[in-house]
């Protein structure tokens, strides 16, 4: 039996729909409130659904039951400054408890962490597995829960855990609809004007997923793989959907001090409204960074090749049209 967090989400959802085509047996954690994705909608009669939340171990135990693979992709992501120390609380707690279980049970784990727990090259040079976030000045709260929800998986293999760690950059794809990253393609199809200088790693989540099982079902154990595909500008990415929506690209830079006006007045809007701003203080700083990512001790570990980005952000549009 494989269990998988977070399948209620983006890429768990893409997850457990490979490995329900794959007729593997599955189940799928959730929360009561949660509801369950259209894509998975056509497997119901192979994925069994089960309420647990990650901070109730005795029902985390249950879900365990007769176990032997999990899949971690549950995470609380939020930009709201009230919710920093709840999220990295709630996603540090809940993979310790399902490590200690994993630990405790001989169930082998594939954790999901995200480029946002590796720290930055050199200028001029490729991002690795082997850059390690800098704590002390991180004030993201996001990129805080999953460096030490890290941590605590490597705790785990300290004790005997047998797991996996992947790092995946920003994940697109079709099945995101206007949510998460496809925010991103919603707002360029309504006529995004401003674009940023700076640059980032791309993956489509099916690959991500492929990357997840083909690591599951290795020999492979405590390693850590950065999870993506190509390195594009956001110049290139909006300019590209954009062009897959029929649309005029983004033509005005938004440089740094009006990014800076930007997630302050997000900010303000967001504490008027009640509601997740648009965007943070590092969500705009890091918009103007360069970080570009080494995907060759993936490639060579599994011999995955990644789809070309280009057809995902086609597929992208195709969907949201």
């Amino acid at each position: 039996m494989i269990l998988i967090t977070g399948a209620t989400g983006f890429l768990g959802a893409e997850l457990a729909k490979l490995l329900a085509k794959s007729g593997a047996r599955i189940r799928c954690t959730k929360r009561t409130t949660s509801t369950i994705p259209n894509l998975l909608v056509p497997f119901q009669g192979q994925i069994e659904w089960i309420n647990a939340d990650l901070l109730d171990i005795f029902a985390l135990e249950n879900a365990l039951e007769g176990v032997t693979q999990v899949y971690h992709c549950a995470a609380w992501v939020s930009l709201k400054a009230a919710d920093k120390e709840p999220m990295i609380n709630t996603n540090v707690t809940g993979t310790a408890n399902l490590v200690n279980l994993c630990t405790e049970k001989g169930i082998r784990m594939v954790h999901v962490s995200s480029i946002a727990a590796i720290g930055l090259a050199k200028p001029g040079e490729l991002t690795t597995e082997n850059h390690h976030l800098e704590q002390s000045t991180e004030n993201d709260g996001y990129a805080i829960s999953k460096l030490e929800s890290e941590m605590e998986v490597w705790r785990g293999i300290a004790e005997g855990l047998d797991a996996v760690i992947v790092n995946p950059s920003l994940i697109i794809g079709a099945s995101a609809g206007k949510e998460g990253s496809g925010a991103l393609f919603e707002t360029i199809r309504k006529g995004l004007k401003f674009y940023t200088s700076g640059s980032i790693g791309f993956v489509d989540v099916e690959d991500v997923a492929k990357c997840m099982t083909g690591l599951m079902n290795s020999n492979i154990t405590a390693e850590r793989y950065i999870i993506t595909a190509e390195n594009h500008t956001y110049e290139a990415i909006t300019t590209a959907a954009a062009h897959g929506f029929g649309i005029k690209p983004p033509a005005i830079l938004a440089k740094p001090w009006l990014m800076e006006i930007g997630w302050r007045g997000a900010a303000v809007w967001a504490a008027l409204t009640g509601g997740d701003p648009a965007i943070d203080k590092t969500s705009a700083q890091a918009a103007s960074v360069t970080r570009e990512f080494d995907n060759s001790k993936i490639k060579k570990a599994i011999g995955i090749e990644f789809k070309p980005i280009s057809k995902t952000v086609k597929e992208i549009c195709e969907a949201l049209k």
